[in-house]
């Protein structure tokens, strides 16, 4: 595909943003143009296409039902066929993220919870109290572990914290986003809500937004990727309903001032979320083992609600998450009721309705089988095979670590081209996490990592990488100049246009 002159269109990343789009618009509607666009995508699609259906003409498939069913046997058979080819790189500890426990017996632990529990559903809490058994102790052993027992001393029941469990971490921060509209709108009087959060808060806040109605206010960060105090404090407005902050943020794994972001909340008598998704699980049990974890949780007075993910560093299974929030008062604008339907009375906590409780009961299994202990020692070894990793990064002469992260660690290069260097190290099996503004690679640790030799293998590799990038800088790549056309072009709508088509192709038999 010839890509555009990246340097040339960067030039235009110092035009206002509105006169950007009109342009665009305007482009996009000239059909020469429009033809051009869509071929260039074109071609740069088809050549994704064979890595993201590498099983197509080697293995059936099903665009109808077939006339008769598969037996059973045959069907497991190709299951495991399946999962034997993809599970290598996640088990040698080569993804970041992704996996973050992955022990056999843990897993196999998990997967007996889940059958003995693959039928219940919370919505029908008579047939199955288990489930909302699981549900509640998930949620207060959640709670106490991020700071509700000093938030909690000398308060009514009505004023503890509390909270639901969700599908994932975007289902919890869209849950808490929708729970602020609509106390604002009752509270408040507040029709047009806005939200503040820092450049480096997850799109999943922005995906709130669009769906909401809510105006979404960024704040680009400081020069150590935190989010600005007093820019934030400025951005806040009479129609500000909750201020984000994350503990740490998904890019580049810094913790923002949570303390000073939930004073100006606190003040102004408006929400303040903590994202914790990612390290709600690790911060905790860090502080324990003596590092330097600034406070983030309800501990500090102005923070009203948290995200945190019992699927990433709470070792359950994918598909649970924790919403909290302090008060049952705020919680209650989650919920939706149905008083008048013919079907009868309805009410659902979440955005579901039917809910797996065999996943509430394997996250449950999760904490109760970890125990206080089980995670310290996870945590520390997870911190001290980052630590090892931070130090070999830094060793790199090419290469810098971006902020001070603790297990999450962002690095990027002023003399090679990083996307290079990340597609080098997915040639060598790694599967890391491409960042822009500015552009890096991030690599989130997990126990995977702490394997025997993961992480001096992983050193290892990246040095050849960074080597082999500066003797090829021309080199053609099949991901890299995607990253470096979405780090660079102006157009953001033209990248916008492009996932939805990678999308588009995701859902192709």
């Amino acid at each position: 595909m010839a890509l555009p002159d990246l340097k040339a269109l960067s030039l235009l990343n110092h035009v206002p943003p509105r006169l950007l789009s009109a342009a665009e618009r305007y482009l996009k509607a000239v059909p020469g143009v429009k033809g051009l666009l869509n071929r260039e995508t074109g071609s740069l699609l088809s050549e994704l296409e064979s890595g993201l259906k590498p099983y197509r003409g080697k293995m059936q498939s099903f665009d109808h039902l077939p006339p008769t069913g598969r037996s059973r046997e045959d069907v497991l058979r190709e299951l495991q066929a399946l999962e034997s080819q993809e599970e290598y790189r996640w088990r040698e500890g080569r993804v970041s993220g992704g996996v973050y426990n992955g022990d056999a017996e843990h897993i196999a632990f998990l997967n007996r919870v889940y059958a003995l529990h693959s039928q219940s559903n919370p919505l029908h809490a008579d047939l199955w109290p288990s489930a909302t058994k699981f549900e509640a102790e998930v949620v207060a052993m959640t709670a106490s572990m991020l700071g509700a027992d000093v938030a909690n001393a000398g308060q009514p029941e009505e004023a503890r914290i509390c909270g639901a469990m969700s599908s994932g971490g975007t289902e919890s921060i869209m849950l808490a986003m929708k729970t602020y509209r609509d106390w604002a709108r009752e509270t408040q009087g507040i029709t047009r809500p806005e939200m503040v959060a820092p450049a480096s808060a997850h799109p999943a806040f922005d995906k709130a937004a669009h769906y909401f109605g809510i105006k979404m206010v960024r704040v680009p960060v400081g020069p150590d990727y935190r989010a600005d105090v007093a820019a934030m404090r400025k951005a806040v407005n009479r129609n500000t309903i909750v201020i984000i902050g994350s503990a740490p943020g998904f890019p580049h794994g810094v913790i923002d001032p949570i303390e000073a972001l939930s004073e100006i909340a606190r003040k102004k008598r408006i929400g303040f979320h903590t994202d914790a998704c990612l390290g709600g699980f690790v911060l905790p049990f860090a502080m324990k083992l003596g590092y330097d974890v600034p406070p983030f949780d309800f501990r500090l007075p102005g923070v009203t609600s948290m995200s945190v993910d019992t699927h990433k560093f709470g070792y359950a299974a994918k598909g649970s998450s924790v919403v909290l929030y302090r008060g049952t008062e705020l919680r209650s604008h989650q919920y939706f009721t149905a008083t008048d339907w013919p079907g009868g009375i309805y009410f659902s906590p979440t955005f579901s309705g039917s809910r797996p409780g065999a996943l509430i009961a394997s996250a449950w299994a999760a904490l109760v089988s970890m125990g206080e202990q089980g995670y310290l020692d996870a945590t520390r070894s997870i911190l001290e095979t980052a630590a090892a990793i931070k130090k070999g990064i830094r060793d790199i002469p090419e290469l810098h670590v971006l902020g001070d992260p603790l297990f999450v660690i962002a690095f990027g290069s002023e003399s090679v081209d990083i996307f290079q260097v990340m597609e080098r190290m997915s040639e060598h099996g790694w599967n890391l996490n491409g960042l822009h503004k500015p552009s890096a690679v991030h690599l989130c640790v997990t126990l995977r990592h702490t394997q025997p030799g993961v992480a001096d293998q992983f050193l290892v590799d990246l040095r050849d990488a960074v080597d082999y990038v500066k003797s090829h800088p021309s080199a053609k790549g099949t991901m890299a100049p995607v990253y470096g056309m979405a780090a660079s072009v102006p157009f953001r709508g033209l990248v916008s246009d492009l996932l939805k088509k990678y999308m588009d192709l995701l859902y192709k038999v």
